[in-house]
């Protein structure tokens, strides 16, 4: 079994992001083409709303993954992005 990169961001559906993303901007050029049929374009809409939820989970993980660097005593230390509320 081949590895993906391991900095892309991997689906729920283990499609990496740019990948979903990618397949979801040509669906959308299908659409807009005006020529699919009612039925295809259904499909099509639905396929985008899966395409889209992907990208946002995998858009949300990654947001969660994100860690700030900071040196404490010469060494780099990781911790957890936090925003602040204020």
């Amino acid at each position: 079994m081949a590895k993906t990169k391991s900095s892309a961001a991997a689906s729920p559906a283990g499609l990496p992001f740019e990948k979903n993303l990618a397949e979801l901007e040509q669906l959308v050029k299908r659409m807009e083409s005006g020529e699919l049929s009612l039925e295809d374009s259904l499909v099509a809409f639905e396929t985008g709303i899966k395409l889209t939820r992907e990208c946002q989970q995998s858009l949300l993980a990654a947001e969660q993954k994100v860690q700030v660097l900071l040196e404490e005593n010469g060494k780099l230390v990781s911790r957890d992005f936090a925003v602040d509320d204020e």
